[in-house]
C-alpha cells in the first residue's frame, strides 16, 4: 500500500478543450506551494491530481494546498492495485486509524468507478467493502443516510481509498484570468476583495495611498502586513505606495468641503489606472460595498467610475458586513485590519460628505485643480515594494 494525497478539482473540470491549460496552471501553483516541503511526484489520473510524498509531511502539504485556488478537496489516500482484497485491507487500515481518533458508530462506503473496464460495479464494490468493515469492526453499523464516517473508493488506473476530504477554496488557478491592481487600504474590506478576485484566477498587485506625515509610518507597515498575509494565497505581490497628501491639500484649498471624499477617490482611481496601464494590469479592484459609507452610494460609485476607463471590479458590492468579516477571519486578515492605525481617508474628512454627487458638479470643481501635475508628482514620488 502506498500513501498519496489526492486533490479534487472544481469548475476546471467543465473547461472542455481549455481544461489542460487550467490543469497545467494548477499543477504549477501546487509545485510552487509545496516545493520546499519535498515531494516525489505530481501526476494526473482521470480527473484528479495526485501527490506522492513522505506521509510525514502530509499535514504541511495539506495546509499549503488549502491556499491554492482551484482545489475543492484535499484527501490523504491509500493507493493500491485494483484488487478487492487489497482495497479491503486499505479500508480496514483507514477505519482503524479513524476509530483511534474518536468514537464513531456508523459508516457508509461510496464508490466512484471511473475505470468502467473494472468488472465490479460501484454499488457492488461498496457492499463488498462494507462487508469487510463490518466483519472487522463489531462496533460499527451501516447508515446510508447520515453516517459518522464516509469511506470513499475511487477506481481509476489505480484504486484510491480515503476518508478525510479537507475543503479547499475552489475557484480558478491563479494567473488564468489576467492581472488586476487592488486598491489596498488598511481596512477589512479591500484585502477580502483582493482574495475574492485572486480566487477567480486574477494575479494581484496592489496600490496603497497614504498621507505621511499626517498618517504614520506604522499605518503603512500595517498595509504591508496585510499584503504579506495575502501573499500566502497569491504568491509574490508588488505594492505601489503613493503619498496623496499634496492632492488632499489642493482639494481642501480649492474645492467644496463636502466633495473632499469623492474628489480624493477620483484621484486614487486615476493614479491606479495610470500605474495599471504602465504595467499591463487589466482591471482595477476595490473593496467598495454599496451604501457602506458616503462615497459608496450608487451616485458616488458612478462619480468615481467616470474618472477612469479601465474596468473596476467590486467583488464585495452586495455583501453584508458580517459576511465580509467572516471571510476576513477565515483568511487571517481580520486581526491586522482592525489595528487602530489611521489611513489617508481620515485626513481632511468632511463633516457632511455629499452622498448624491452629480458628475457635472464634481467635474466643475476639478477645474480648479491641476489634475495632471498632481498625478505626475504623486507617481514620481511613489515607492514600490515586493512582498512575499
Amino acid at each position: 500500500m502506498e500513501k498519496v494525497i489526492s486533490v479534487s478539482l472544481g469548475e476546471i473540470v467543465l473547461k472542455g478543450l481549455n481544461r489542460k491549460y487550467f490543469e497545467d496552471k494548477l499543477i504549477k501553483q501546487i509545485r510552487k506551494a509545496i516545493n520546499d516541503l519535498g515531494y516525489e511526484k505530481i501526476y494526473k489520473e482521470q480527473g484528479k491530481i495526485y501527490i506522492e510524498a513522505d506521509d510525514g509531511v502530509f499535514p504541511q502539504i495539506t495546509h499549503r494546498l488549502r491556499k491554492v485556488f482551484g482545489l475543492v478537496y484535499i484527501s490523504p489516500c491509500i493507493k493500491v492495485e485494483k484488487d478487492m482484497e487489497k482495497i479491503g485491507e486499505a479500508a480496514v487500515e483507514l477505519i482503524k486509524n479513524k476509530l483511534a481518533e474518536s468514537s464513531y458508530r456508523t459508516f457508509k462506503v461510496e464508490t466512484n468507478r471511473s475505470d468502467k473496464s473494472f468488472p465490479i460495479k460501484s454499488p457492488d464494490i461498496s457492499r463488498a467493502i462494507g462487508g469487510v468493515i463490518l466483519r472487522n469492526f463489531n462496533e460499527l453499523k451501516v447508515d446510508v443516510h447520515n453516517p459518522d464516517i464516509y469511506l470513499y473508493v475511487d477506481i481509476k488506473q489505480n484504486a484510491y481509498i480515503y476518508i478525510d476530504r479537507i475543503k479547499g477554496y475552489g475557484g480558478l488557478p491563479l494567473g488564468t484570468n489576467g492581472k488586476g491592481l487592488l486598491l489596498l487600504s488598511g481596512g477589512i474590506d479591500s484585502p477580502v476583495a483582493g482574495f475574492m478576485m485572486a480566487k477567480r484566477g486574477v494575479e494581484i498587485s496592489c496600490v496603497h495611498y497614504h498621507s505621511y506625515p499626517f498618517t504614520s509610518e506604522r499605518a503603512e507597515e500595517k498595509v504591508k502586513d496585510l499584503a504579506h498575509i495575502l501573499s500566502r494565497y497569491m504568491g509574490e505581490i508588488k505594492m505601489y505606495s503613493v503619498n496623496i497628501l499634496n492632492i488632499q491639500k489642493a482639494i481642501n484649498k480649492n474645492c467644496p468641503e463636502n466633495q473632499m471624499t469623492i474628489l480624493s477617490r477620483r484621484f486614487m482611481m486615476r493614479i491606479a489606472e495610470r500605474i495599471a496601464l504602465e504595467n499591463d494590469y487589466n482591471a482595477l479592484i476595490t473593496g467598495e460595498n454599496l451604501g457602506q459609507v458616503a462615497s459608496q452610494t450608487i451616485y458616488g460609485l458612478n462619480a468615481t467610475n467616470r474618472s477612469v476607463s479601465l474596468p473596476v471590479f467590486r467583488p464585495l458590492i452586495g455583501f453584508d458586513k458580517v459576511d465580509i468579516i467572516e471571510i476576513a477571519k477565515d483568511i487571517e486578515t481580520y486581526e491586522t485590519s482592525i489595528q487602530p492605525y489611521e489611513d489617508c481617508c481620515t485626513v481632511f474628512l468632511p463633516k457632511h460628505p455629499v452622498t448624491k454627487p452629480k458628475v457635472e458638479d464634481i467635474e466643475e470643481s476639478e477645474k480648479a485643480l491641476d489634475i495632471e501635475l498632481l498625478i505626475e508628482d504623486a507617481i514620481e514620488n511613489m515607492k514600490i515594494y515586493t512582498i512575499s
